[in-house]
């Protein structure tokens, strides 16, 4: 009998992997090790200009080749920038077209920046907005569209905790973030009879890189195990939500973020 984390025979998209010590990585990782076949997608530029030493133009082709030497069915789709106009459809359509179909959809991709009241400017606005919400919309339409009928779809997004306390440095990507959560709820309704089930992820604080030194060491302490969450835990719960362990599970915003305690 095929255990239920079993992925094997499904072909699932994940946003949002550009570097190593990103969630999107352990996110392919995972999925690849229990058997499914993962397509990918990122684009470094963006991690680069956000400062990550890590990102790299080549980290796609490189990680998927990793990967496929240590015996996972892994693609890596060339890089585009999800503002660009009919780029999530896109998307959804050259990674469907090189593994047949999807039935998994994981939406890890979100552009953020510093923002607070008083500097948002509408470029700025417009840029989380068209990338965490109107790119995901569309991807997510176009994935139902192509799923085929009798099989069983699933939409993992991402959200940030921004419903559990405020994130006043950074607004406009908080608001970016609440509208995926409410689509998720949406979406969820909208296509339950396409046995598709959407989901929202809320991984909380998560050890990728962004923060070091003092204020590193200041967010640990809000978790009452001293330590961050790592990408690995985010993973961990992205592939239950993709398995038949999570088929009755749907419209569901899950937070898992260690017990982190807001100030």
């Amino acid at each position: 009998m095929q255990q239920l984390q079993d992925l094997t025979g499904r072909n699932i998209l994940v946003t949002g992997v550009s570097r190593p010590g990103g969630i999107g990585a352990a996110i392919v990782r995972r999925l690849a090790e229990y058997g499914a076949r993962v397509l990918f997608h990122g684009s470094a530029d963006y991690d680069r200009a956000m400062g990550y030493a890590d990102a790299s133009r080549t980290f796609g082709t490189d990680f998927a080749e990793t990967l496929r030497k240590e015996g996972m069915n892994v693609t890596a789709i060339a890089p585009s920038d999800l503002y660009r106009p009919g780029a999530g459809g896109e998307l959804i359509d050259l990674a469907a077209g090189e593994a047949g179909y999807l039935d998994g959809l994981v939406l890890n991709h979100a552009y953020s920046t510093g923002s607070s009241l008083g500097q948002w400017t509408e470029e700025d606005i417009d840029r989380h907005l068209r990338v965490n919400v109107l790119a995901s919309m569309m991807m997510i339409q176009a994935f139902a569209g192509q799923k085929p009928e009798g099989l069983r779809g699933a939409v993992t997004l991402f959200t940030s905790g921004q419903d559990l306390g405020p994130m006043t440095g950074e607004i406009p990507y908080a608001v970016s973030k609440a509208a995926e959560a409410n689509l998720c709820r949406q979406a969820a309704a909208a296509l339950a009879r396409q046995n598709i089930q959407v989901n929202c992820v809320n991984r909380g604080p998560t050890d990728t890189g962004y923060l070091s030194g003092e204020a590193h060491a200041q967010v640990a302490q809000a978790f009452p195990l001293g330590k961050w969450g790592m990408p690995k835990d985010a993973a961990r719960l992205v592939h239950f939500l993709q398995s038949e362990e999570a088929r009755w599970i749907t419209g569901q915003v899950i937070s898992s973020e260690g017990g982190f305690q807001r100030g």
